[in-house]
C-alpha cells in the first residue's frame, strides 16, 4: 500500500461509459488519499460481504449493470471468509463494521489463505481508517458505502487489476528463485563430477547436457540425480 495525493473529487465525464473507460476515486486504505486512475473495463467476479441487506440489494444491481458478477453474498465476517475459499472472487467488497477491530486481523488471513482476492473495505464512517500495517495483504482501498455506481465499478476493476499484477510479481519471483536453485544444482553437480573423474568443468558440464538430451529429461533432473549418489547424503 502507499499513499496517494489527494486531488479534489472530480465527478466522472459523462460521455464515457464503463465499457469505454474507468476511473478509480477512492481513498487509500489507510484513509489519507484519494485518486483517480485509469483502470481497464473487464468483468470482475465480486464477492459482497455487507449485513444490511438493503444496502447488498443496491450494490449487487449497481455492480450488475457495470457488467461486473456478483458471485455471492455474505452477512457475517465468518459467512465472507467461507464464501471467499468456496467461490474465488476477484474483489471482495468487505463491510468495515462487520468487525472493525478484526479488520487487520481478516485481512492478513485473506492474504494468506486466498492471495488472489482483492479486498475493499466499504464503510459508512467517512472517518473509518485502517489501524495498524496492511503491508503484505491484498486490502487495497477503503470506499464509502454511499460511493456512486461508477467510483464502486472503476475502484473494483482497479483492485483486481493490482492483485493480478502482484501475482503476477509473485510468480516471476518464484521462477528466478527456481532457476537461481537449479544452476546451484547443476554447479554442484559438475564439481562432484570433477572431483570424481578428473573432468574439466566443461567436459563435466558436457556430460550433464549430454546425458539430459538422451534422456529427454531436463539437466536439473540429471544434476539432481549426481548430488543424491554422493555418499553422506
Amino acid at each position: 500500500m502507499r499513499d496517494i495525493p489527494s486531488p479534489r473529487m472530480q465527478s466522472m465525464p459523462r460521455q464515457a461509459s464503463a465499457a469505454q473507460v474507468s476511473w478509480e476515486y477512492c481513498m487509500s486504505a489507510d484513509g489519507r488519499g484519494a485518486t483517480a486512475i485509469e483502470a481497464p473495463p473487464t468483468s470482475v467476479r465480486v464477492l459482497i460481504a455487507e449485513d444490511d441487506a438493503d444496502l447488498r440489494g443496491v450494490l449487487s444491481r449497481d455492480l450488475s449493470a457495470t457488467g461486473n458478477v456478483v458471485v455471492g453474498e455474505a452477512s457475517t465476517m465468518s459467512e465472507a471468509i467461507d464464501r471467499v475459499k468456496e467461490l474465488c472472487p476477484d474483489v471482495l467488497l468487505l463491510d468495515a463494521h462487520l468487525g472493525p477491530s478484526k479488520m487487520l486481523d481478516v485481512a492478513k488471513t485473506l492474504a494468506h489463505d486466498s492471495p488472489n482476492v482483492a479486498v475493499i473495505f466499504l464503510c459508512g464512517d467517512a472517518t473509518f481508517v485502517l489501524d495498524g500495517d496492511v503491508a503484505g495483504t491484498t486490502a487495497v482501498a477503503v470506499l464509502p458505502s454511499s460511493s456512486p455506481a461508477s467510483v464502486l465499478d472503476s475502484s473494483i476493476r482497479l483492485a483486481a487489476q493490482r492483485t493480478r499484477e502482484l501475482r503476477s510479481a509473485r510468480e516471476e519471483v518464484a521462477q528466478v528463485k527456481q532457476q537461481l536453485e537449479n544452476r546451484k544444482a547443476i554447479e554442484r553437480a559438475k564439481g562432484i563430477l570433477m572431483r570424481r573423474t578428473g573432468l574439466s568443468e566443461q567436459e563435466a558440464y558436457r556430460i550433464l547436457q549430454r546425458t539430459s538430451q538422451d534422456r529427454s529429461v531436463p539437466m536439473v533432473d540429471v544434476a539432481r540425480e549426481v548430488l543424491e549418489s554422493e555418499p553422506g547424503r
